[in-house]
């Protein structure tokens, strides 16, 4: 099979299949992505997740838990995402972490070119409880370009 694009007069083009929608395709997007705004919940609130994974964004991009909790990923969106740990970005002392359980950045990003290793889909949720004080930068690995980045900072049990 050729790589060229084939322009079959007797098909209708993506274009005119989209014309012929009109209105009701804007009105269809905007419901699909209504429910990708909203955002996670406060740790320890009772919610189902704690941070939410919108079409681009972590949501909140950056939270604060005590050493010991957990944190609830949820993607509630229909794109798929990972939450990978950048190697460099995380305490020395702590474990690496991603979805997919992969034991390095290289590993992580590697099962995600060959097939799409890590991936969750929309109304997934993941979890990991960090144990080690300090700053814990993650992104999305499908969203990296577009900034989909987010910190967990963990502070010590007082």
């Amino acid at each position: 099979m050729s790589d060229k694009a084939v322009n079959n007069t007797d098909t209708p083009s993506r274009r005119q299949v989209l014309t012929s929608f009109g209105t009701g395709v804007g009105a269809v997007m905007t419901t699909s992505i209504a429910g990708c705004l909203g955002g996670g919940s406060e740790p320890g609130s009772g919610d189902a997740y704690d941070v939410g994974m919108t079409a681009i964004a972590y949501t909140p991009q950056e939270i604060t838990i005590t050493a010991g909790e957990s944190v609830v990923w949820q993607n509630t969106s229909s794109r798929g995402h990972t939450v990978t740990a950048y190697e460099s970005g995380i305490p020395d002392a702590a474990s690496y972490f991603a979805t997919g359980g992969y034991e390095t950045e290289d590993a992580a990003r590697e099962a995600f070119r060959n097939d799409l290793g890590g991936l969750i889909d929309g109304g997934e949720t993941w979890e990991y409880t960090f144990d080690i004080p300090g700053t814990y930068e993650y992104l999305c690995i499908p969203h990296e370009q577009q900034g989909m980045i987010g910190t967990v900072t963990v502070e010590p049990v007082e």
